[in-house]
């Protein structure tokens, strides 16, 4: 082998053509506070006339180490498991009723507002379907649907039921 092509090679293999392009890409990465991956840096390189491949853009983040910390959101699941058998149908869809505080039929109602998630739990009455009771909350928890419950019963009279 001839000593220009040695020296050529080894002068090659221990450059980096890509220097700039790291001080970049680390540059965006840390102005995005760490959370731009390959794809949004590459565009941001796109948008400033930086001509590179993704894949390139992918390889220089490996080398970097400069990884996307990923945190998994834990969905809220109310299920729990098989409690108690189910209750009879009792209501069987006839939702009139002749007399107040005879028949209540409750549910819980999720909204999204900018703030977050609300849950309303109304306990409504099938005589005239005016509610009975209700309570907000930012969890749909046993202690809403309690709380909801206690008030309606304190507004029945000492002989209902």
């Amino acid at each position: 082998m001839a000593k220009s092509s040695y020296f050529y090679q080894v002068q090659a293999i221990n450059t980096d053509k890509h220097v700039a392009l790291r001080v970049q890409i680390r540059k965006i990465f840390n102005e995005s506070s760490d959370t731009y991956g390959y794809r949004r840096i590459y565009y941001s390189l796109k948008g400033i006339n930086q001509t590179v491949s993704e894949k390139v853009v992918r390889r220089i983040m490996k080398e970097e180490n400069l990884v996307v910390p990923f945190v998994k959101r834990k969905r809220y699941n109310s299920y729990k498991g098989e409690i108690s058998p189910a209750v009879d149908n009792v209501v069987n869809r006839d939702f009139h009723s002749d007399k107040k505080n005879n028949k209540w039929l409750t549910d819980i109602t999720e909204f999204r507002i900018p703030a977050g998630k609300v849950y309303l739990s109304p306990i409504i009455d099938c005589f005239d379907g005016l509610p009975v009771s209700w309570t907000i909350g930012t969890s749909p928890n046993a202690d809403l649907v309690n709380t909801m419950l206690d008030n309606a019963i304190s507004t029945l009279l000492p002989d209902e039921k």
